[in-house]
């Protein structure tokens, strides 16, 4: 009870400026009573009870799982002598698995996408979504182990994909654009975040040559950048789908 005490209080800190701004802008500047006052009090201790068991959940469990994944898999034992990027292919594989499950399990991105589905009237669809920027993140995490293990500066990959997220914008249909740049944003989120954060770090720790300052960050702008290409592809392959049908017809 003394260990969990003192992540509640730091938690309770945290979550604390969020109900003074609502309560507050509520009360001084609309001027009006807060609405189902007691379900909102109820609602904020179980964020409060909720977010400190999953911190505490994640220092305990998946950091450790994380780092210790990325150690195993990069281990002479299991890789053999012959180090070269080619031979980490597991890594790449894991990699492309925790990126696809830890953002179809991602709260924001499912908010998003119901909120999509709804604005949209149903055409477009919240597990096609969710799927797509999940295989977004998949690909970017993947690319981004790739760069780790290989020591390439992480700013030519960002600029070339950005380079890239550009073009697709000039060509992609106009009402997909700022739901693909949300969709970058909102997988990085609690569930994606520390875990990705978690194998960056691990990578460059025991991948020999590697800084964990300097290579084991940036997995998570790789999390980001990649799913908006994957939205903005998935909305022109969809749009020219559909243009060949009503030419078709």
């Amino acid at each position: 009870m003394v260990n969990l005490l003192q992540p509640f209080i730091n938690m309770l800190w945290d979550i604390a400026p969020i109900a003074l701004v609502l309560f507050g802008f509520q009360t001084l500047i609309l001027k009006q009573r807060m609405p189902n006052l007691k379900k909102m009090i109820v609602g904020f201790i179980l964020v409060w009870i909720g977010l400190t068991f999953f911190i505490i959940g994640l220092e305990k469990a998946l950091f450790p799982l994380g780092k210790l994944m990325a150690v195993q898999l990069t281990s002479p034992t299991f890789v053999g002598n012959n180090i070269s990027w080619e031979n980490y292919y597991w890594i790449y594989i894991f990699a492309f698995a925790i990126g696809f499950s830890t953002t179809i399990a991602e709260p924001s991105l499912l908010a998003v996408a119901i909120k999509a589905n709804q604005v949209s009237g149903g055409s477009i669809k919240t597990w096609s979504l969710r799927i797509t920027v999940a295989i977004g993140v998949a690909i970017g995490i993947s690319i981004g182990s790739y760069r780790i293990i290989i020591g390439t500066p992480i700013h030519y990959f960002i600029i070339t994909g950005y380079v890239v997220v550009l073009i697709q914008t000039y060509f992609a249909p106009k009402n997909i654009i700022a739901l693909a740049y949300d969709s970058g944003g909102v997988t990085t989120s609690t569930v994606t975040v520390p875990i990705v954060a978690t194998l960056g770090l691990g990578l460059a720790s025991t991948i020999e040559g590697r800084n964990p300052m300097i290579d084991g960050f940036g997995l998570i702008a790789f999390a980001s950048l990649f799913p908006i290409m994957s939205v903005l592809a998935y909305a022109q392959i969809t749009y020219f789908l559909n243009r060949r049908k009503k030419d078709a017809l």
